[in-house]
């Protein structure tokens, strides 16, 4: 039998957090007496930096079930950092890893399925859904047309998958191989090559609290994850230059001929119009151009993803 861990990361999840532990205590321990995994498998809850009681409980938790571990980084290095680090704690501890969100919106009744899948050599699990009836109009057009938007500029990432999957222990060890500083898991996880497969499942609502995604933090994230993944936008930049060098070719040669007819008149309009239209490109241009030259400047310097402050794991400090 395989021994699991499943990562979570937590940031402000003091509301929900007892109920999730609940939740997936009760879902291992079933694994765990069907022999689907081993005795030794644990639920690690992964602090980002929570400003509210989230690590107090995890503490609390640890001290009540050897089930639960707790790791807690120094500071809010963001989900998928935090995510990662749990990840990279777990790979030499376990057989397979589960990693999903700590409001419990993931279905983990399909968990069963994933090790199914597992068993049958599959390295790579991914949790798709199946449908986004229960969204909003506003949430499921932007989430829609996010997918559509990584597709057209060629990055490979799982339709309607966020960050629920599971990862066999040779998955993450190349995952491990990775060093990049600006993290886009979905977009890491299918470069890594090995078998993979998809479970379908339907979301459920959020118990308790509020997402901690707002759209500012979505909009962010997307643009985190074309930048890393794309350079399609650089070569747009390009495209769009040559279409308005073109344009400007016919503008120069019909004021030539308006000119030798004496026709010309005030063009006080279209000179505005045509000053701020390409002023605004360019600043755009500039913009996204030196959005890539900040991730390599990050990338350069080499300074950690994370620091881990502490962990408590019952069975570590056995060892």
């Amino acid at each position: 039998m395989k021994t699991l861990y499943m990562v979570i990361p937590c940031y402000n999840e003091e509301e929900v957090l007892k109920d999730t532990a609940k939740e997936l205590k009760n879902k291992l321990e079933d694994l765990i007496s069907k022999k689907k995994i081993n005795k030794k498998s644990k639920i690690m809850f992964v602090n980002d930096g929570s400003k509210d009681r989230t690590w107090d409980i995890i503490c609390e938790l640890t001290k009540e079930d050897n089930i639960f571990a707790g790791l807690k980084l120094s500071r809010n290095r963001g989900h998928q950092n935090a995510l990662l680090a749990g990840l990279m704690y777990a790979k030499d501890k376990c057989d397979i890893a589960i990693s999903m969100d700590a409001d419990l919106q993931d279905d983990i009744n399909v968990i069963d399925e994933m090790i199914e899948q597992n068993n049958l050599g599959i390295d790579i699990v991914y949790g798709v859904r199946s449908s986004r009836k229960k969204d909003s109009f506003f949430k499921r057009f932007t989430a829609q047309s996010f997918y559509k938007l990584m597709k057209l500029l060629d990055v490979d990432i799982v339709y309607n998958h966020a960050d629920f999957r599971l990862m066999s222990k040779r998955s993450l060890e190349a995952l491990s191989e990775f060093k990049e500083v600006n993290l886009f898991l979905r977009g890491l996880v299918p470069l890594l090559g090995f078998k993979s497969s998809k479970v379908y499942y339907e979301r459920n609502k959020r118990l308790k609290g509020v997402s901690k995604y707002p759209l500012k933090k979505m909009l962010s994230f997307a643009f985190d994850g074309i930048t890393s993944f794309s350079v399609k936008p650089l070569r747009m930049i390009l495209g769009l230059g040559f279409i308005i060098l073109i344009g400007s070719i016919f503008i120069m040669i019909y004021s030539i001929v308006v000119k030798f007819l004496g026709q010309t008149v005030d063009g006080w309009t279209f000179i505005m119009l045509s000053i701020w239209f390409i002023g605004g490109v360019q600043m755009v241009s500039i913009g996204v151009i030196g959005e890539y030259i900040g991730k390599m400047y990050n990338e350069t310097k080499q300074r950690p993803r994370y620091i881990i402050e502490e962990v408590v794991d019952n069975n570590e400090k056995d060892n």
